[in-house]
């Protein structure tokens, strides 16, 4: 994903991650993406599209099967790139994607190019500093183009731990939302062990876009993680798109 979080570059996490049915089953199985999907374009006729922390390569994939001209995804993980290049081989116009081992840190080193769309899909909670991505984003777009992405919610990211309050016979009582305000890292148990992330405010996401009226607000969604029982009790997701507009 990024530089600074290489948990999927270490054997023990990545055995985990690998094994979701999110990481077998691309996008079918990631219940946010339909919400994620209504945010892009129904067609990507002659686009050119940046994907930040690419991963497997699923929304490259994607975008490319619906017309996209040419794309580019980055992600600091060699383990996920790796797999990324095998499954472009097996879509029609895979050959339009080219993958590159960057850290979403170092946006700045692309240059002299442009794209329609940014993407990234569960990426961004990983880098320190939006500030940064929102800078070279707008940078990267081309006038009017579109920027969409989605994060883990802030109500998930702001207590580290990341777990359910569960009462002594182990039911799952509530979510601990503390430290909101308290901006930065966050030093998260996922899938069992230790992954760095860094923690924003719903406010710092949206306010960050639409500072200096860089971007216009199109949506914000919510949608749910998983269809368990309790998806419905708190926020898991936070899907945004925006469009360049200076």
């Amino acid at each position: 994903m990024t530089g600074t979080s290489n948990a999927y570059d270490r054997p023990g996490f990545y055995n985990e991650y690998k094994s979701l049915d999110r990481s077998q089953g691309g996008l079918a199985m990631a219940p946010e993406f339909p919400v994620l999907q209504k945010m892009l374009p129904a067609s990507f006729e002659q686009k050119a599209v940046l994907d930040l922390g690419c991963g497997y390569g699923w929304h490259c994939m994607y975008v490319v099967e619906h017309g996209a001209a040419r794309v580019l995804g980055i992600d600091g993980s060699q383990n996920m790139l790796a797999v990324a290049e095998e499954k472009k081989l097996a879509i029609a116009h895979g050959d339009r994607i080219t993958y590159k081992k960057l850290a979403i840190e170092q946006l700045g080193e692309i240059q002299g190019t442009t794209f329609d769309i940014v993407l990234s899909s569960l990426a961004l909670h990983y880098v320190e500093s939006f500030d940064d991505v929102v800078k070279n984003v707008h940078r990267l777009l081309k006038p009017g183009g579109l920027f969409v992405f989605s994060v883990e919610h802030p109500t998930c990211t702001a207590h580290g731990p990341q777990t359910w309050h569960l009462d002594s016979d182990g039911n799952r009582q509530h979510w601990p939302v503390d430290h909101y305000f308290e901006e930065g890292e966050r030093m998260t148990d996922f899938l069992g062990h230790d992954v760095k992330k860094y923690h924003k405010t719903v406010e710092t996401y949206v306010s960050t876009l639409l500072r200096d009226g860089a971007f216009q607000l199109r949506h914000l969604a919510e949608p749910p993680y998983s269809t368990s029982k309790d998806a419905s009790r708190k926020p898991w997701i936070l899907v945004i798109a925006a469009t360049k507009t200076a």
